[in-house]
Order: C-alpha cells, then sequence, then structure tokens
C-alpha cells in the first residue's frame, strides 16, 4: 500500500508492534476518518437514489444533502465542485441537448432552430437527467476525494471478500488517476524532445498521436510489472491472510450504513409497486 497525505497516530506505539508507520493513517477531518464502507454505502445510495427518486426535487435534496454538505464539513468542497463537474460535463451535455431538442411527444413548443424544436417537456426531462447525473458524479468524486484506496482494499479483506475483488475495486478507483499522470510524463518528455503540443487546435490533436501509444503500451507494461509483483507476494496462494492493520469501525457507523441500505431498499419497492410517484 501507498503511504496517503494523512497524520500517523501512534507512530512510536505501531512501531512497537512491528506494524508499518504507513498504518494507521488518520484523515484531517471527521469525514476523512470515516470507515470506507461507510461512505462507499452512501456514495451508491447516493448514486442510485438519485436515479430511482426521479424527478428534479429529489436528486437536488441528495446532492445537498449527501454530497455538498459531507463535502463541506471534510474541506473538498471546491475540489469537489471542480472534479465533479468536469467529470459530468460531457455527458451532461450530450444528455441536455438530445432531450432538448429530441424528446418524443412534445407539443409546448420553446423556440425552434430550423427544423430542431425545443419542446418545454424536453427541457423539464433534461433538467432531472441533469440532476441525476450531478448527483452520481458528486457522489462517486466525494468518496473518491475523501478515501484511499488502499483503506477500502483492507477494510473489504477484514470482511471476508476475496483478495482479487478486493485488487480490481481498487485499480478501478486508480485506473484513471494513474493514466492521466503516465499521459502527463509522457507529455512532459514528449515536449522536451521537441514535440509542440500547444497553439492552435490541429496541433493539438496532431500532438496527440505520440502520446496516446506511449501511454497504451505503459499501462500494459504497468499490468504485467504489478502481476509479477503480486504474484512473488503471494498473492494468489489459497486462505485467508493475515492483515497488519484494519480501518477502525464502530457500531454506529454500521447501523447508519445498514439504515441508508434499507431506506434504498423501501424506496425501490415503493416505485416497483407505483406507491411513490415517477
Amino acid at each position: 500500500m501507498a503511504g496517503g497525505e494523512r497524520l500517523n497516530v501512534g507512530a512510536g506505539q505501531d512501531r512497537g508492534r512491528g506494524v508499518p508507520g504507513f498504518l494507521g493513517r488518520r484523515g484531517p477531518g471527521r469525514y476523512h476518518r470515516l470507515n470506507p464502507l461507510t461512505k462507499a454505502t452512501l456514495a451508491t445510495v447516493t448514486a442510485i437514489g438519485a436515479v430511482v427518486v426521479g424527478g428534479l426535487l429529489g436528486p437536488a435534496l441528495l446532492v445537498a444533502a449527501a454530497v455538498l454538505l459531507p463535502a463541506l464539513a471534510a474541506g473538498v468542497l471546491r475540489r469537489l465542485l471542480l472534479l465533479a463537474g468536469l467529470l459530468a460535463l460531457p455527458i451532461a451535455i450530450s444528455a441536455f441537448v438530445v432531450n432538448l431538442f429530441f424528446f418524443p411527444g412534445g407539443a409546448d413548443v420553446l423556440f425552434r432552430v430550423g427544423p430542431i424544436v425545443a419542446t418545454a417537456e424536453g427541457l423539464g426531462f433534461a433538467l432531472e437527467i441533469l440532476a441525476r447525473i450531478l448527483a452520481i458524479s458528486g457522489a462517486v468524486t466525494l468518496f473518491y476525494l475523501t478515501t484511499h484506496p488502499a483503506d477500502l482494499v483492507v477494510d473489504l479483506e477484514r470482511r471476508g471478500v476475496s483478495p482479487r475483488l478486493a485488487f480490481v475495486a481498487n485499480a478501478s478507483v486508480q485506473a484513471v488517476p494513474a493514466m492521466v499522470e503516465r499521459a502527463a510524463q509522457i507529455t512532459a518528455a514528449q515536449r522536451a524532445r521537441g514535440l509542440d503540443t500547444e497553439g492552435s487546435i490541429w496541433r493539438r490533436v496532431r500532438g496527440l498521436v505520440p502520446i496516446v501509444a506511449p501511454v497504451i503500451l505503459g499501462s500494459i507494461a504497468e499490468v504485467e510489472e504489478r502481476t509479477m509483483a503480486l504474484e512473488a507476494r503471494g498473492f494468489t496462494r489459497p486462505g485467508r491472510r493475515t492483515l497488519l492493520w484494519a480501518p477502525r469501525d464502530s457500531v454506529p457507523e454500521a447501523t447508519v450504513r445498514w439504515l441508508m441500505l434499507a431506506g434504498l431498499a423501501g424506496l425501490v419497492a415503493l416505485r416497483a409497486t407505483g406507491a411513490w410517484p415517477g
């Protein structure tokens, strides 16, 4: 596991027990120090709940209560708004435009752009889709900003999850940041060799060609190196592994997790039976 930017607690005591210093880290705030499964449950319930609730008000309330308030308490609100906006921007723009101009059955015309008609029904549905996308991207970004991937892996293994599944979860979380970092390194190296990646749009597009292949080949080589390293450390050996450290958990957190899951299950049941309006 790679060390994070968090502080160590009881480092001397950990060393006395033979536990490495990068374990037992504390986050900078209370929300950071929650159990990773609690934060993962909140992100999952928020993302699914935004889709199940429907409408515009429900997802907006979920964003405010389950994304913005925790981000403000954790001190990552500014970064969350930036990253979640960048993450959701391409999908949000396409979904908004498609539903605004091509919503079937719209009768209340707002304006026309040639043969394309924008309707009030399409605008309403586009805003609902936009709220759901923002809720999902915000929940995922909040979990990413406040949770170290290694903590989630260790917690899942402690609960009996297969190390392979835990590794897949860790690799999925770290895939995009690792690829972005590798692309930045390759871009800097190519610029040092005289590659022009700035200026007009055509120059930028042409400069991407020498970067894409090294990024893909580097990712494949990293997967091979990581596989060999895991095999050398006995990753595939049978039996349960002994963990040196695991994130703290508590009965109140476990209760909150079960309450969130029960609330989501109840909401799904209400929508399935038609008791909750769409």
